[in-house]
């Protein structure tokens, strides 16, 4: 027996186009039409035989649908009952006949006429065909119990039709789904074929209603529970008042007022976080409120309120370990392990505020963290650079959304101890704002006459940080407010010396690349003369930070050789390693090669430390009325105001009897234009590159100087002596000229560097020009 057969010759019949719709053979179903192409076929329905096709359309959204717009199947009905409706649309009662598969369209009178053959459905009696039919007639009966509004006059009717092919066209007629799905359905002359597919649909739709079904259930529950919750604590509120007796707390609420009785808390904050917990208690589990109370109490909770390192202080093991991770800065050390000598004998004293004050990447931050393994307690490091609101110190008030305590207090609950070692970092950079000063805020947190009842604005609660070493870094303390610089003890950290950085490379930066890199012994080999050009060459520094970067190059490149099976490659000459790190990126020895007529060699300090600072003067007849005295080299006022005094008082001596009044349009440069550059110590170089382009002297090249000058000739001290004659041996000179001020600073000279050097203390210009002139 074949799936589809056609009964007859073709006939024709008015087309009603329907949207959304699908009409089925043997059923009868109203229609409301109101499309002017719909009523002319209508009319020319009741006008012949009463018989119109009805076909759905492929977009309901076409108005006057064409032939293509219109599906090539559907049902030849009987319109039984028109009546018109008070909107001008018709009501129209029609009954169907059989499926039908649409030949050829015309337009006749306004409306589709098209000829049609009728389809003869297949209509099988087996047990399969059987099962099927139950199938679908329990499925929608579910359907219908889960929710789903069908007639129950229809549902009553379904078990007593035998024909597959019926039921399964009521079944979709009654059916909540799509109309390609019905469509489908319609299109299907197998009925075997076409239940089958109707039972896969009806047990997609059970699902998915028992899945909301799920959901309903769910949260009618939780809004029940919620409720009922509600009821029942205000009813235990009620009768506690009655009775005066004491909050009976949940499960919960309990583990947390044991942790906060555990935590040490003291009695006036115990008394005032158990009002808390019984408001938590009497707020619903969903209430925002209490999640905010709850965090609160559990930040109470894991602070250590009487929990602290019992290590004991040992200025020896304290010695050994600053040795064994840091080389050199022995000023530094003892004066670090003179404050613990006092901590070890008096343990309850209130601890200095240390201040580690110097250039970037000279050990600032790793010498904090390595007293802090000496003491044997927690570290913590807090960045304070940049901070502008007071907040980030003292804690943001529970009334404000997303409220948390200060980095502070959140440091303390992080590492679980009261006396930790704290490290603020770059306390200079702090920033005022609008939003209050975080430097006000600090003064509290590490006054000691202060700090042992520090208030937090989250906590609410005076905690005592007089146990907390505090430790601060900056790199200009200038920059630190007054008020708080007052309170720190300063401890100066000075720039590395060439040799102290090729011995920090060979016993630290090397091993530690090495094992950071995976690499044997053998794998990462430098030569001291290589070590020596990467300081010389690569980096222009105080620390060793880019020092390290560059061994950590060398290092890479040998760890990609070894991971592609090649020998690693041994640096011991500038060309292996320029083919590592690629050329010089610094010049080095700037030492000028003969004497010079007003060419100095002055001395700067930089905050990577020493440099040599080249001065150069041209004088010029006067072109105009007055002498006119030209700077360039990027100058700061500072600076350009020492060059107007050297001016002044090379104006205002006679050098010589036989010398000419110094009368001259002067043009002053220093190199490197593009780095700014300020302060008084060129003050010396420049009134002598003065002299010597007015005296036709040459300057010595193997000399440089600093000093600031006064406008009668005498040279005052400046600052960061140590440094400059480092960056003048670096250059290869030998003869330094320093203020006779500055004789204190020439125990700060590495010994190494004051046996090459001969260093001439002065106190006039005089002095200078004697010794500097050829």
């Amino acid at each position: 027996m074949g799936v589809r057969q056609k009964s007859f010759a073709s006939q024709s019949a008015p087309v009603l186009p329907v949207r959304d719709n699908v009409h089925f053979p043997q059923l009868i179903s109203t229609l409301l039409v109101g499309r002017e192409m719909s009523a002319r076929a209508v009319h020319a329905a009741l006008g012949g035989n009463q018989h119109v096709v009805v076909v759905g359309q492929h977009d309901s959204l076409v108005e006057k649908p064409k032939p293509e717009d219109l599906f090539s199947i559907g049902t030849l009905s009987e319109v039984v009952q028109v009546m018109p409706m008070p909107d001008g649309t018709q009501r129209v009662v029609l009954r169907g006949l059989s499926r039908v598969r649409l030949d050829k369209h015309e337009m006749h009178d306004g409306h589709y006429f098209a000829s049609f053959e009728v389809l003869l459905e297949t209509d099988r009696d087996e047990p399969k065909d059987e099962a099927l039919r139950r199938s679908a007639v329990e499925e929608i009966i579910s359907i219908a119990n889960a929710g789903r509004a069908i007639p129950y006059e229809a549902l009553e009717q379904l078990p007593e039709i035998r024909s597959n092919c019926l039921l399964a066209d009521t079944i979709a007629d009654l059916m909540p789904i799509s109309t390609a799905q019905k469509q489908q359905i319609l299109e299907e002359l197998d009925s075997s074929v076409r239940i089958e597919k109707l039972v896969q649909l009806l047990v997609s739709e059970r699902q998915l209603l028992d899945i909301q079904s799920e959901i309903r259930a769910r949260v009618e529950a939780e809004l029940g529970n919620t409720q009922r919750e509600y009821f029942l604590r205000e009813q235990l509120r009620v009768i506690q008042q009655q009775l005066g007796d004491e909050a009976v707390l949940s499960s919960d609420n309990e583990g947390l007022w044991d942790q906060l009785v555990a935590s040490g808390l003291p009695e006036e904050q115990l008394a005032r976080a158990r009002q808390e917990i019984l408001r938590l208690e009497r707020l619903p589990s969903q209430s925002q409120e209490g999640g905010v109370i709850r965090s609160y109490l559990e930040c109470l909770a894991d602070l250590p309120w009487q929990k602290a390192s019992t290590s004991e202080i040992s200025v020896k093991n304290a010695e050994k370990i600053l040795n064994s991770h840091h080389f050199g800065l022995d000023q530094i050390k003892t004066r670090i392990l003179d404050f613990l000598a006092v901590r070890q004998l008096n343990p309850s004293i209130p601890g200095p505020i240390l201040c580690f004050s110097g250039p970037p990447g000279v050990g600032k931050t790793s010498l904090a963290r390595s007293i802090a393994e000496a003491l044997g307690r927690k570290f913590i490091r807090i960045s304070v650079g940049g901070v502008r609101d007071e907040a980030e110190i003292r804690g943001h008030r529970r009334t404000y959304i997303g409220a948390m305590p200060g980095r502070i207090m959140q440091g303390i609950r992080q590492c679980g101890e009261r006396n930790p070692v704290i490290l603020l970092d770059e306390v200079d950079k702090i920033a005022l704002d609008l939003r209050g000063d975080p430097t006000s805020a600090l003064l509290e947190a590490l006054d000691p006459e202060q700090n042992s009842a520090f208030s937090d604005h989250y906590i609410e609660a005076p905690f005592d940080l007089s146990q907390v070493f505090f430790i601060c870094t900056a790199n200009v303390p200038e920059q630190i407010p007054a008020a708080l610089r007052d309170r720190m003890e300063f401890i100066e950290f000075r720039s590395y010396t060439e040799s102290e950085k090729l011995q920090i490379s060979e016993d630290f930066l090397i091993p530690r690349a090495r094992d950071s890199h995976g690499l044997k012994k053998n794998q990462l080999k430098i030569s001291k003369k290589s070590l020596q050009s990467i300081v010389r060459l690569y980096t222009r520094e105080s620390g060793v930070r880019q020092l390290e970067r560059c061994i950590a190059t060398i290092a890479r490149k040998n760890a990609r050789k070894i991971a592609e099976n090649a020998e690693a490659t041994s640096i011991s000459n500038d060309e292996l390693l320029q083919h590592a790190l690629g050329k010089p990126v610094f010049s080095y020895g700037k030492k000028s090669k003969a004497d010079e007529i007003g060419s100095v060699t002055g001395l700067a300090y930089t905050p990577f430390g020493g440099d040599i600072l080249p001065i150069d003067v041209n004088l010029m007849p006067v072109s105009g009325a007055q002498p006119e005295i030209l700077l360039t080299g990027y100058l700061g006022e500072v600076m350009k105001e020492s060059a107007m005094a050297a001016v002044t008082y090379l104006r205002s001596t006679q050098l010589h009897p036989k010398d000419e009044e110094f009368r001259f349009d002067v043009h002053l440069h220093v190199p490197d234009g593009a780095i700014p550059k300020d302060g008084p110590s060129a003050g010396v170089s420049i009134a002598t590159a003065l002299a010597s382009a007015h005296l036709k002297r040459p300057v010595k090249a193997d000399v440089a100087m600093t000093g600031e000058i006064t406008l009668r000739g005498k040279i005052l001290a400046v600052g960061g002596i140590r440094e400059k004659v480092i960056a003048a041996h670096r250059s290869g000179i030998r003869t330094i000229l320093l203020p006779k001020d500055n004789e204190r600073d020439l125990d700060e000279i590495p010994a190494e560097i004051a046996k090459e050097i001969q260093v001439h203390l002065v106190t006039h210009l005089d002095e200078v020009f004697a010794l500097a002139l050829a």
